[in-house]
């Protein structure tokens, strides 16, 4: 995630690994460059990167937890010429029906010296799968396996920087500080094998195979009973997890003693056990333990290597970091954005009276102008939390937070204060049927 953001779980994604690999597919630099970098976005922990799709210009997801390319929340706006046309359907995570979807092959994608022939990808037109509101900018759709298998690619999470390097010519540093450990891959999907220290044995280091997936923000998920070790958890609390392809995910919300990554050790990651039924699909992989996300990648300078099958992990200035979660039961979206009366910039005058200067005034004409700003309302809020028994509800819109006013503030900024630290007390002011209404609750930490 940001920086400033710790564990978030608005986003977490996960799809089903029914897709395979296009053959003639390949992502190769162009005018035989070596290496592209690009400057990418942080959002919820989720690195958003421009891609040219058959000339149109988009944003996706990169998404190490995704066999193939998946475009979503297309507009009328958003004319994009497909090719070769079929439809489907795709299942996923979530305790829904599979979606309905078209196939189309043939397309072409550019990333500036990086150029896609002959991608495939699959196009969801379900509104109710919407990631841009909980994102705060607009996201089209998801890309994975497809890019990574064809560079080294190296993530800085810190700098927010992507470097993609011709596989060939790239060359292994002598790094003392580096952790390099084995992927390996079931239907185009990377796994790693680590341990975790549960609160049941404190002492004992489980083995775990676990997806790695850049795509879901929180730190981890767990699969209840994939292993002897990992049981039900016996401090926890419901929550949101997220939405999947196939509908919403909940589960509980628990933290574990460590995570074992090669020599690194994690302390006190905050851990998600899934629902059986949101899981079933992700579970017929059966070696499969669960989930490593971003939250736990972001402390670490990534590489991935999938045609050497190999991982490099360098930790990075946030690897101490506390493992936070959100404390207020609130769930957050983006809700368009509403026109805002802003007072602009002042012209001075002077009023003298009967030419005394005791009598002179200044005059103050204030000028305004009206702008778009972004608007944000709650999504959900969790029961049993400190916004529902304020009295907050599902569809409040947010008109300040502490004082300030929401459309002066980023959602990540709104989000992140959610996460600073138990008995903060947090100040709302919310719109509710063309009425404002003020709340005032406390951040509590429901896992100790």
């Amino acid at each position: 995630m940001l920086k400033c953001f710790k564990n978030i779980t608005i986003l977490i994604l996960l799809f089903g690994s029914l897709f395979t690999s296009t053959a003639q597919s390949k992502f190769d630099f162009k005018n035989n460059s070596k290496k592209q970098t690009l400057s990418f976005k942080l959002l919820n922990n989720l690195i958003v990167i421009p891609i040219e799709v058959n000339g149109k210009k988009l944003n996706f997801i990169l998404d190490s937890g995704v066999g193939s390319t998946i475009l979503f929340n297309l507009n009328d706006k958003d004319s994009i010429p497909l090719h070769n046309l079929k439809k489907i359907k795709l299942q996923g995570l979530g305790s829904e029906e599979p979606v309905d979807a078209i196939l189309s092959k043939g397309n072409i994608f550019n990333i500036n010296k990086i150029s896609g022939i002959n991608q495939s990808l699959y196009v969801i037109f379900d509104d109710s799968f919407d990631l841009s509101s909980k994102l705060g900018v607009t996201v089209h759709g998801i890309i994975g396996f497809e890019l990574l298998k064809d560079f080294v690619v190296d993530i800085n999470y810190n700098s927010k920087r992507i470097t993609f390097y011709d596989s060939d010519a790239y060359e292994y540093k002598n790094c003392k500080k580096c952790e390099i450990l084995n992927l390996e891959f079931y239907k185009l999907k990377p796994y790693i094998n680590v341990g975790v220290k549960l609160p049941t044995s404190p002492n004992k280091i489980t083995p775990v195979k676990l997806l790695i997936d850049s795509g879901g923000s929180d730190a981890m998920w767990l699969f209840e009973n994939s292993h002897p070790d990992i049981l039900p958890p016996k401090k926890f609390f419901v929550d949101f997890l997220g939405e999947g392809l196939s509908g919403t995910v909940h589960g509980k919300r628990a933290k574990i003693n460590a995570l074992m990554i090669g020599k690194h050790e994690l302390k006190e990651p905050t851990v998600s056990y899934p629902d059986s039924i949101s899981i079933s699909f992700a579970r017929k992989f059966e070696e499969r333990n669960g989930s490593m996300g971003a939250s736990v990648l972001k402390r670490f300078n990534v590489t991935f290597d999938y045609k050497k099958q190999k991982i490099i992990l360098k930790r990075n200035s946030s690897f101490k970091n506390p493992f936070n979660y959100n404390m207020s039961g609130i769930e957050l979206v983006y809700n368009g954005k509403v026109l805002v009366k802003q007072r602009d910039n002042a012209s001075f005058s002077f009023s003298e009276n009967n030419g005394s200067s005791r009598n002179n005034t200044v005059i103050l004409d204030y000028k305004y102008k009206y702008a778009f700003k972004p608007s944000y309302k709650i999504f959900k809020v969790q029961n049993e939390s400190p916004a529902f028994y304020a009295g907050l509800l599902k569809d409040d819109i947010i008109v300040k937070v502490n004082g300030k006013y929401a459309h002066e503030m980023k959602l990540e900024e709104i989000v992140h204060k959610f996460y600073e630290k138990e008995n903060k007390k947090i100040n709302l002011v919310v719109e509710r049927n063309a009425q404002h209404y003020e709340f005032s609750f406390r951040l509590k930490n429901m896992l100790k």
